[in-house]
């Protein structure tokens, strides 16, 4: 059978809450397009886990999965400290390569990972599955439609309150909120924006967290454009607010599930009567003279045929039938760069 008609062989480089807890439970759902055919772990019971329930191959170092040349592609899914040197070892056995986010653990590191793929960077993807998000993809579809007029503000909010204790709040390993959600709330805040950015402005403190790293993150990106992204990500937050929030000078958009999009906007559609300025003394308790404005509400529900699985089915097209992928290298890199850009100066700068 031609290898374009087989479902890709996957091997999974680190068998913890990424590769086994998600990835495995993605994967085994697409039997025709992928086939988990190797794990790598250095924990024996995993090793055993990945046999008993996949009928796959296990191994205990990197260098021994790459070197199966039954493996086509090798996701990278340890901690975020060795995702470069993983990912460069992967590349140079000549196989195609998807990395948990973060890519790297700073911009620097990212850089170094893109320039050592060299002529093999056309086979290293980024797993930027919220890029995925039904809700996320309808919203900025809404945005670009110019349903609530030119977009000027957006705020964009991943809360809770945990006192988290295992690696991801220790900065030698690559821990803390900005290297954990702040990939994708970045990305998604980029492709808002429509523009390079201009200004960062952060503040990142340890609330909550066992460990040493930042666990309330508060980011503001002003773009070139002059739009803003306000950005709040947090462990130490008791109330959550609105995961997206959005306002342009004809209405506004909002979602706290992301199942639903709220809406209030005036149709393009309608033109309103012309209005002009009052110089003049305003009458006692004035604010100026009132109007009725033709407000639309609308609540819409997310679409279902897209959701951060949807990440493999596009990869696999991109294998097999040269899709392009929809999360560029460039892309990822400058996620990266706006993350360091975040750290740079605080008492958080020195990470992995």
């Amino acid at each position: 059978m031609s290898k374009s008609k087989l479902p890709i062989a996957v091997g999974i480089v680190g068998l913890g809450r990424a590769g086994w807890g998600m990835q495995c439970k993605e994967l085994e759902k697409r039997k025709k397009t992928f086939r988990i055919a190797a794990g790598c772990d250095p924990i024996a019971k995993r090793r055993r886990q990945m046999v008993d329930t996949y009928g796959a191959k296990a191994y205990k170092t990197i260098e021994e999965l790459v070197a199966d040349p039954e493996i086509e592609l090798v996701s990278i899914a340890t901690p975020s400290t060795e995702h470069v040197d993983h990912a460069l070892l992967a590349l140079a056995a000549g196989k195609k390569v998807i990395v948990e986010k973060p890519l790297a653990i700073s911009y620097d590191e990212a850089r170094r990972l893109v320039k050592g793929a060299g002529k093999n960077k056309a086979n290293l993807f980024v797993r930027h599955n919220r890029r995925f998000e039904g809700a996320f993809n309808d919203i900025l579809d809404i945005v670009k439609s110019g349903l609530i007029g030119d977009l000027f503000e957006i705020k964009l909010r991943r809360l809770g309150y945990a006192r988290r204790d295992d690696w991801q709040t220790l900065m030698s390993r690559g821990g803390g909120q900005l290297l954990n959600w702040g990939p994708h709330i970045v990305d998604h805040a980029l492709h808002f924006l429509e523009s390079p950015v201009k200004q960062i402005w952060t503040d990142l403190r340890k609330i909550a967290a066992m460990g040493d790293a930042e666990d309330h993150v508060r980011i503001i990106l002003r773009g070139e454009n002059g739009r803003v992204a306000d950005l709040e990500i947090s462990g130490g937050c008791a109330i959550r607010q609105p995961v997206y929030w959005l306002a342009g000078t004809r209405g506004a958009l909002t979602s706290n599930d992301e199942q639903t999009i709220e809406l209030r906007y005036l149709d393009p559609k309608v033109k309103l009567p012309p209005r002009r300025l009052k110089t003049g003394v305003p009458e006692y308790g004035s604010f100026g003279t009132r109007e009725t404005l033709p407000w639309v509400t609308e609540t819409r529900e997310v679409r279902k045929d897209l959701n951060i699985e949807s990440i493999w089915d596009e990869l696999y097209e991109t294998i097999r039938n040269g899709k392009p992928f929809r999360v560029t290298l460039e892309e990822s890199l400058e996620v990266m760069r706006v993350l360091s850009q975040a750290r740079k100066g605080t008492a958080f700068e020195n990470i992995g």
